[in-house]
């Protein structure tokens, strides 16, 4: 859950021509960090543009250009998991490298489109633009402002991960085209405090989920990597389980609760729970 997301504004239609870069760093799925500033691309500035962010000549006069931002930039994004929406401000911090001759930042980038495209359906095709997104998922931003659009892209980009419980390095190896697989089934110890329970979990935990896995099989759960009619225990990861708004919530979370509505008994917890009735004996 924790990463740098980066949004970027040019003066006119080559993407070297930077006016104006935000970004936020997120840690245990919230902002934690940001970086806001005006730089004189050293370049003209097109109307069309103007008329997008309301940046012009006037706004950047006296402002550093980007080789001295770079440096600010650098201990910001170097050896950092770097998000944006599309691959836009990827190319265009590359760009703006090579017209001043600098060496690039050695980082490994995310795409949030292609994430938000195979997270939800709608967006598989076309309507995965920030603005849509954000719409969809309730959260409000100023667009077109750099911060303000990085921002935008680290929460959808934590939505998602919610959503699809898989970590963000997780979604960098399916964007190298690397096979991600799931936690596998285990069977409980029969003798374990907790045998014949049925157990899944969902969310971000403190531990690896195969980790988390091994420990509650030792106590007797059998561990299914999905919601069913079997289930009796969901546990949540901690931070999980403090959000309230029904939609932030995972699909396997609401499948639960839903379940639990029309009569199954299922108890969900937390982690830090969990690994109580794990170390009972």
């Amino acid at each position: 859950m924790e990463f740098v997301a980066i949004d970027v504004e040019t003066a006119n239609a080559d993407l070297a021509s930077i006016c104006q870069v935000g970004v936020v760093t997120f840690a245990n799925s919230k902002p934690s960090h940001t970086f806001q500033t005006l730089l004189d691309p050293e370049d003209e500035f097109s109307p069309i543009n103007v008329a997008i962010h309301g940046i012009d000549e006037s706004s950047v006069r006296g402002c550093a250009t980007f080789p001295q931002v770079m440096e600010e930039l650098r201990p910001l994004l170097s050896g950092k998991t770097v998000v944006s929406h599309t691959a836009f401000d990827r190319v265009s911090l590359a760009r703006a490298a090579e017209k001043y001759k600098l060496p690039p930042i050695e980082c490994r980038w995310l795409d949030t489109a292609r994430v938000v495209r195979h997270t939800w359906k709608q967006f598989a095709r076309s309507g995965y633009g920030l603005a849509d997104v954000a719409d969809w998922c309730g959260i409000e931003f100023d667009h077109h402002q750099a911060l303000e659009d990085a921002r935008a892209a680290g929460e959808i980009l934590v939505r998602a991960l919610t959503e699809t419980e898989l970590s963000v390095e997780n979604w960098l190896l399916r964007s190298e085209g690397r096979k991600v697989l799931q936690p596998a089934t285990r069977i409980g110890n029969p003798e374990g405090p907790l045998a014949g329970e049925v157990i899944v979990f969902t969310g971000a935990l403190t531990i690896l989920r195969d980790e988390a896995a091994d420990l509650v099989a030792s106590a007797g759960c059998q561990v299914h990597a999905s919601v069913t009619k079997k289930t009796t225990l969901l546990v949540v990861g901690d931070q999980d389980i403090r959000r309230l708004a029904g939609h932030e919530r995972s699909s396997k979370h609401r499948k639960a609760e839903a379940l639990i509505q029309s009569g199954q008994q299922i108890r969900v917890l937390s982690e830090t729970d969990s690994m109580r009735l794990v170390d009972i004996e």
